[in-house]
């Protein structure tokens, strides 16, 4: 994309929009005279944190509120010289899929679980089109095709549940495509994948640009992702439009203290890595706190005629010592196996070979015992701050549970001890009286942390627990985690796809593929000079924030 694009005539031109909820207190601003302008065939990356109006405004411009206390107050929508910020909703029909296509972040809602992947596809070419089902369903197989599908004829009557999430969002893409818009609004598009299949989505999109003129606004928290796909970035902060300009400009001499701050809050702007103060040869007569030994766990393969595996290995012959003290980072695709690891470890999960072993004492041979250990003496934080915690109940109530459980703290003691677990965790004591939906993402996340910490842990197993997060809140996540580890003598088992995350704070990574351990050692040596080819793939599909980097194509299909 070259800087011409911006001196010509905008394709969608947005002046002063603002938009309000009203709410029993009154009239609330949600946008304040926001302002953007898109070129033809330009990509813009719209950033900034949750609840900074990103897909409010992205909503706006297609009149899809989210809710009817929600309406415009002022501003024009202009798009190819149509306005459609005082047009009926019969206009924005037409407009809406047709002319401006929108892709989801979670393309699990808002894909039809009960409609065939295809009949999704080609619902909106006949409805906007016009045409039969047949010739919809010809064209709707040649998309299928260009945004990846490996066999369109086959997988056009799969359902979504049958396909990964990599391919659930291209599904969604191919849906956005279905009637050749002018404009593709991609919200989050990449937010929950891993790595390589990011990678492979941002490759598809740019490609798409290049092959059909597309304009894309790309909704991201992640600067990483916009400095190697977009032309230009608007960065928005408490629905304003707080900065705007051509991406170089932005990343490398950014104006407003808050995009300095978005930069500096990148996790590859980290560049310190974790210090590897653990020497592995200190450990050769210690004990481990958690030693696995040749473990695999076996699940029932579907069934069917055609089908001749009867399991299926989603751990297969791990061998691992994690030490007291340690800062172990575990990585890799979805489906490596990484969370079936885990809660194998903590015995969530039973093995069908091997052995797991905490504290000494064996899952297998002396299970009780273990279990007792394990119970008592580790914890996790999983991965959806919100669903991981007891909406009935507030954050008081939520660690008097656990502290009563352990019986370690007479009952009287409880409520002192809850305003020092919310103090390691830093939050309020306030939030003793909060229930979960009163707080945001990286606020509950803390109150699951605070939870993990109510047993006195010695190892704590953070499951994929900043994937929903902005990427400031991952980093006052992590630094939590630091703190914690250096001053609690804490065993952190961090399981990740986010890999420049797990650089800055684990000591020792673990790489997985298929249930397999591929590639383990000290961070800054594993990240410096990958020995395998899967992990050096991983670590080239990083979006860095360097907007002269190329996007790695070693993922690419």
């Amino acid at each position: 994309m070259t800087t011409d694009v911006l001196t010509q005539h905008p394709l969608l031109s947005v002046c002063d929009l603002s938009v309000a909820v009203e709410t029993t207190e009154g009239t609330r601003s949600l946008l304040d005279r926001v302002s953007i302008d898109i070129a033809r065939g330009e990509v813009l990356g719209l950033v900034g944190e949750s609840g900074s109006g990103k897909s409010l405004l992205c909503r706006t411009l297609v009149g899809l509120m989210p809710s009817r206390t929600i309406h415009r107050t002022g501003g024009s929508i202009l798009f190819d010289g149509q306005e459609l910020a005082d047009t009926d909703e019969k206009t924005l029909q037409a407009v809406r899929g047709a002319r401006i296509g929108l892709i989801f972040q979670n393309p699990a809602s808002h894909l039809d679980p009960v409609m065939r992947i295809g009949d999704q596809i080609l619902e909106g070419i006949v409805y906007h089109q016009h045409l039969s089902r047949e010739v919809a369903k010809s064209l709707a197989l040649d998309i299928m095709g260009q945004v990846g599908f490996t066999d369109p004829p086959r997988q056009f009557g799969s359902y979504a549940h049958e396909f990964s999430g990599g391919m659930r969002q291209r599904a969604m893409i191919a849906i956005a495509l279905a009637c050749n818009p002018d404009i593709l609004i991609a919200d989050e598009p990449t937010t929950a994948l891993d790595v390589t299949i990011q990678a492979q989505i941002l490759h598809l999109l740019l490609d798409l640009r290049d092959k059909r003129g597309l304009s894309i606004i790309l909704v991201t928290h992640d600067l990483g992702v916009v400095a190697q796909t977009c032309d230009r970035i608007a960065v928005m902060r408490n629905g304003r439009i707080v900065e705007t300009g051509e991406k170089r400009q932005i990343l490398k001499t950014p104006q407003a203290d808050y995009t300095k701050m978005l930069i500096s809050s990148h996790p590859s702007m980290l560049i310190e890595a974790a210090k590897t103060t653990v020497d592995v040869a200190r450990h050769a007569d210690i004990r481990p706190l958690i030693e696995i030994d040749d473990l695999s766990v076996c699940f029932p393969a579907s069934s069917g005629l055609l089908s001749k595996r009867k399991h299926f290995s989603a751990v297969d012959g791990i061998s691992l010592q994690i030490w007291q003290g340690d800062t172990v980072g575990i990585v890799g695709e979805s489906g490596s196996g990484k969370s079936t690891l885990a809660r194998a470890m903590l015995g969530l999960t039973p093995a069908s070979s091997g052995h797991v072993s905490f504290a000494g004492a064996s899952l297998r041979l002396h299970r009780t015992k273990a279990l007792r250990a394990l119970r008592t003496q580790a914890a996790m934080v999983f991965q959806d701050p919100y669903n991981s915690l007891n909406p009935r109940m507030t954050i008081g109530e939520t660690l008097s549970e656990v502290l009563k459980v352990q019986k370690r703290i007479p009952p009287a003691q409880i409520p002192e001890r809850i305003n020092e677990l919310l103090d390691l965790v830093e939050l309020d004591r306030s939030f003793a009286q909060r229930k979960p939906r009163t707080m945001s993402g990286g606020q509950c996340q803390r109150a699951g942390i605070a939870r993990a910490l109510a047993i006195d842990p010695r190892v704590i197993v953070a499951d994929e627990c900043i994937a929903a997060l902005d990427v400031t809140i991952q980093a006052q996540i992590v630094a939590l985690f630091r703190k914690l580890v250096a001053t609690m003598d804490l065993t952190l088992v961090f399981i990740a796809h986010d890999l420049p995350v797990v650089r800055s704070l684990c000591q020792r990574v673990v790489v997985m593929h298929r249930g397999r351990i591929v590639e383990e050692g000290l961070s800054e040596d594993v990240f410096a000079r990958p020995s395998g080819a899967y992990t050096a793939g991983l670590i080239e599909a990083i979006p860095d924030i360097d907007p002269d980097k190329p996007l790695s194509r070693h993922s690419k299909i």
